[in-house]
């Protein structure tokens, strides 16, 4: 450990995805293995390190917004930008007042090390970013914020490159972990006491693309590992869940009966526009498999509402393919949101904001029916449900294997543990 470090504070603010956060959690275990305490986002620090999200214009302007409040809260402090904003617009961001290093794509497994560097006036405030084209690195990573569930990286980058997404501009080609790598992160999480586990990536399910290897193996791998009682896979598009992988699942291994899946659009001309891999009836099929081999599973959709050219009927196509057919247990509603470089950034007509908001509000009402319907059809059933250690009002909370939220009075016996319990 060395000496002009310790008792040296750092902080992280973290937007976006399940991926980012485990990668800030592995970045920080840097920081604090070598004589950093961590302390709140909101409280003085030596160094902030801020790992962004750029998927809508929102999350950008979060990321200034949250630089121009920690460099107020110290102006001596060190602040670095990593994640996907820092590779898509690394100098617009070294304009703002206060930062000192942002970091793309291929150098964010060294934002420690960048740090230690400008400390020890070895360098000065720079921008440490390449073409998203040269991007080949992928650093393992997990989080291990709480004690009950860990997010765990399996794979980075999409070669997809649908007409409204800039992330393989941000994060670069799909590339993954070996299986070896993986088991061995989760045998370091089982260690730390976690009980469940989530696959990250953003394809989690084009896992193999550059190790050659296939992704029931790695389901299969991650399966054996001791002390990992649940697994979940955050999210997978719809045309790479293989029916094999289901039926395995399905035959008693740890992995849950909950799937998160983007859909994007319910209508056909949309999804085309969009360049999606898949049409409604592919999705609507994968969908009734999934159910056929497992029940009644939670699906959680994503939907992008306002796309350009959606229309009324569009939209209509969409609500209605989502409330009388596929019917999931939630919707993840998102307003398009216009990014440069994209093709759609240029297509015509644009949605109204008025237009996307009504549409949004429409859909979130569904989402809410829909998701007491299913809790509905649980309730009086005996479930098993992992406990987490917040408390609030005197009640803590955890989820079902289905992913039912389920909140009974705070006993600190039962937290981070699965235990059987009756829905009400």
């Amino acid at each position: 450990m060395s000496e002009d470090i310790v008792n040296k504070t750092v902080a992280f603010v973290t937007l976006g995805c399940k991926l980012n956060f485990s990668e800030s959690s592995t970045i920080a275990g840097e920081f604090l293995s070598n004589g950093y305490e961590r302390v709140a986002q909101n409280k003085p620090a030596d160094v902030y390190v801020i790992n962004t999200c750029s998927v809508t214009e929102h999350a950008d302007s979060k990321c200034r917004q949250a630089i121009r409040k920690l460099h107020k809260i110290n102006p001596n402090a060190i602040i670095a930008v990593t994640g996907c904003y820092a590779q898509l617009k690394p100098q617009e961001i070294m304009e703002i007042e206060g930062v000192d290093i942002v970091v793309g794509a291929d150098k964010k497994g060294n934002v420690f090390e960048l740090v230690k560097q400008l400390e020890g006036k070895l360098s000065q405030a720079r921008s440490y970013s390449c073409a998203i084209n040269q991007v080949e690195t992928i650093f393992p990573a997990y989080s291990q914020g709480e004690r009950t569930r860990s997010f765990l990286k399996v794979q980075d980058g999409c070669n997809y490159n649908c007409s409204y997404c800039t992330i393989p501009l941000a994060r670069g080609k799909s590339r993954d972990l070996s299986i070896a790598t993986i088991v061995e992160q989760a045998r370091q999480i089982a260690a730390k006491g976690f009980k469940e586990v989530v696959l990250t990536g953003v394809n989690t399910g084009d896992f193999g693309r550059t190790t050659k290897e296939d992704f029931l193996d790695l389901l299969k791998a991650l399966n054996a590992v001791e002390g990992i009682e649940r697994y979940r896979i955050s999210s997978i598009e719809p045309n790479l869940l293989r029916e094999d992988v289901i039926r395995w699942i399905a035959d008693g291994s740890k992995f849950q009966k909950h799937f998160h899946i983007p859909l994007q659009a319910g209508s056909d001309s949309v999804l085309a526009a969009m360049r999606r891999r898949y049409n409604t009836k592919m999705f609507a099929d994968k969908i009734a498999m999934i159910r056929n081999i497992m029940g009644d599973v939670f699906f959680g959709i994503d939907v992008i509402v306002g796309f350009p050219t959606e229309s009324d009927q569009d939209f209509e196509d969409s609500y209605n393919f989502l409330k009388d057919v596929i019917k999931p247990a939630f919707i993840h509603v998102f307003p398009y949101s216009r990014r440069a470089n994209t093709p759609a950034a240029e297509m015509k007509p644009q949605v109204k904001e008025s237009v996307k908001t009504n549409r949004v509000e429409r859909l979130t009402q569904l989402c809410d029916q829909l998701h007491r319907d299913y809790i509905e059809r649980f309730k009086g059933t005996t479930q098993e449900v992992l406990f987490e250690s917040t408390q609030k009002g005197g009640m803590m909370y955890g989820y079902t294997g289905n992913y039912i939220r389920v909140e009974r009075p705070y006993d600190k016996n039962k937290i981070g543990k699965i235990c059987t319990e009756i829905l009400s």
